[in-house]
């Protein structure tokens, strides 16, 4: 035996057991302790409601965030069956406290209870419990009121009757734990995302969302009539549409599909697919029943009718340009990969998908040939577009133009290539770019200034993004590829920072760029590797004492403490900076301000993308008129 070790033997064996080991390995339940993690708690409770609602015994749920002592709270209620609060004489405790202390229990196992569930492993309010430092459960049942606490996943009280009531439902309240979470704030726009998407999988129901942490308190209400027709109407609500609404809606067995598409003249596809109301972000059986059921149905209408007149191969991807669609599958033990349900895995529904799609839009683009020329020439327009996307890759490969080993003449690289260490700012302008490649630390930080406004390419196809020379050096910088070719694994620095003038056109030029990384290099948003620098608007010298200001009230906060006689500048431009103001105000790492650019709520974001920057003159005219108010600095 090596010096030191001990022996490994069943005396070193530690059994984690209930809300002990969820709190030792949070992640394994909830994927992480971040923001992230505390909103799942909260969608655990929710689609617990949402259950009842699917099962047919409620249809109103309230959802309300409120501090407590100064601490995020949360209060989840339906008015539902109510959680059962009899003995279970196996436990020899109240179902009530089962459900809440144990996993894997429940009554979505047998399907006696719930015909369809999101909440199949039975581990969701045990979560919860086990990850807040206090959780209250109201139920209404039987003519009666019941209650009982917790704490960190064991009961603080018995399960108590406390009145009379003629209602039925649940009231959970909890306060995530701030031993396991960093911070327990609830991100209000992710959360109003969930609850759209859920009133719209959930027609008639009406889901209530107060916000009481911030003054005045927010109320809004979420209320479908058509389902996922709404659903699909507010994906292209800001976008021209070029076909009706396909739908329909089959149930085979236990399982019931739906599905809702619409294609729209934009060049991506956008495609919502749930499975019992819970998202599944990448995918699964259903979502490819859906891609090879339309794919074959568009194909086979094409050669039937000798619709396309080219040699160009036309791909599955050509056929879903610009479609919005919405699938949804309600069913008994579905077959998700992990607690967080991301993928679903189940074959055999994509047969029964797949069948339906094609059987569905062939009929549809037979008896619609207007909508069926509106969607052949689409999807011949984007395999146009590929082929000549892919030539002029090809072209830009041999040109070196794409090949990370010889980078654009314009980068002022760093000395190190550790990615995780280095960071690359996009500087508007040569004179800018001098003063930033003059004050930088040479070591972690590169510089490449771009030479005026880059394209729009929300109005542009993929051979003009190609063919963009300011594009292309950003694409070579990156070293992470384009569009479908893109691995943000690859990337060269892990910051990318976007620094412009702090005036319209700086604006502009940022619009311009993050218009650019959402289309074609999403993945770079949403892990985070997106920063807007943030340079001072003013310099005050007094004496020998400068200051910079980054806001107007700054301003305004420093005037008061310096009194009358001093000297102010308005810095119009980075360029006016010489290089050490510029590394003292807005580079070095010690003293910065940085701006993270997140996604919030992914179908806003598209949204707002569309209507600010695309070819829509009309709607984007109506939104600056609506929102000219809200405007608190105006370059002018």
């Amino acid at each position: 035996m090596p010096a030191g070790d001990e022996e490994y033997n069943a005396s070193k064996i530690v059994v984690l057991e209930g809300p002990q080991g969820i709190r030792k390995r949070p992640a394994m339940y909830i994927g992480s302790t971040g923001t992230s993690g505390v909103l799942h708690l909260l969608y655990e409770v929710i689609d617990n409601s949402v259950d009842e609602t699917l099962a047919g015994y409620a249809k109103n749920i309230r959802v309300r965030l409120y501090i407590d002592n100064g601490i995020n709270m949360a209060e989840v209620s339906d008015d539902g069956r109510g959680i059962p609060v009899d003995i279970m004489p196996k436990y020899n405790k109240s179902a009530l406290e089962v459900i809440m202390t144990t996993l894997h229990k429940g009554g979505k196992f047998t399907g006696d209870a719930y015909k369809v569930s999101g909440g199949l492993h039975g581990v969701g309010l045990t979560v919860v419990n086990a990850l807040s430092e206090y959780t209250e459960v109201i139920v209404k049942k039987d003519g009666h009121t019941y209650r009982q606490t917790f704490s960190k996943g064991a009961p603080t009280s018995e399960l108590s009757q406390t009145g009379d009531t003629t209602e039925t439902g649940t009231i959970i309240r909890f306060k995530p734990d701030r031993e396991i979470f960093p911070s327990t704030t609830f991100d209000s726009a992710l959360l109003k995302d969930r609850l759209r998407y859920t009133s719209f999988l959930n027609p008639n129901i009406l889901i209530t969302l107060t916000d009481e942490r911030f003054e005045p308190k927010e109320e809004q209400t979420y209320n479908s009539k058509e389902g996922i027709l709404d659903f699909v109407r507010f994906i292209n609500s800001e976008k021209g549409t070029l076909t009706s609404i396909i739908h329909s809606k089959q149930q085979e067995d236990d399982i019931v599909i739906e599905y809702a598409l619409q294609y729209n003249n934009t060049y991506d596809e956008r495609i919502e697919a749930f499975v019992n109301n819970i998202r599944t972000p990448e995918g699964g059986t259903h979502v490819i029943g859906f891609h090879s059921g339309l794919t074959r149905a568009i194909l086979n209408y094409i050669s039937k009718n000798k619709a396309v007149k080219t040699d160009i191969k036309i791909t599955g991807d050509d056929v879903r340009e610009g479609l919005a669609v919405v699938v949804s599958v309600l069913m008994q033990n579905p077959e998700f990969e992990g607690q967080t349900k991301e993928k679903l895995g189940n074959t055999r529904v994509k047969n029964i998908m797949e069948t339906d799609v094609y059987s569905n839009m062939s009929k549809y683009m037979e008896e619609h040939p207007q909508d069926a020329k509106a969607i052949v020439e689409k999807a011949f327009m984007a395999a146009n577009a590929r082929e000549s996307s892919r030539k002029a890759r090809e072209l830009a490969r041999k040109k070196s133009i794409f090949d990370s080993s010889v980078l654009p003449g314009k980068l002022a690289d760093c000395i190190y290539d550790d990615p995780e260490k280095t960071e690359i700012f996009i500087v508007e302008g040569e004179s800018a770019g001098g003063s930033s490649k003059s004050g930088r630390d040479k070591n972690i930080q590169a510089i490449l200034p771009l030479r005026g406004k880059i394209l729009n390419v929300e109005k542009a196809n993929y051979e003009r993004v190609f063919d963009n020379a300011e594009i292309k050096a950003m694409i070579t910088a990156f070293g992470a590829g384009i569009n479908e070719s893109f691995n943000p694994e690859n990337l060269r620095y892990k910051k990318i920072i976007l620094m412009s003038d702090a005036d319209v056109d700086g604006a502009h030029i940022r619009t311009l760029l993050l218009t650019f990384f959402y289309r074609y290099m999403k993945k770079i948003i949403e892990a985070g590797n997106v920063y807007i620098a943030q340079p001072p608007l003013y310099k005050i010298t007094k004496g020998k004492d400068v200051y910079y200001c980054y806001s107007e009230d700054e301003l305004t906060e420093r005037r008061k403490t310096l009194g009358d006689k001093y000297d102010l500048q308005r810095y119009k431009g980075l360029g006016e900076m010489n290089p050490e103001q510029l590394w003292e105000t807005t580079m070095n790492p010690e003293t910065r301000m940085l701006k993270k650019v997140t996604i919030a709520d992914a179908m806003r974001t598209d949204q707002l993308f569309t209507i600010l920057m695309g070819v829509d003159v009309p709607t984007r005219r109506k939104f600056l008129q609506e929102h000219a108010e809200e405007v608190r600095v105006l370059d002018i």
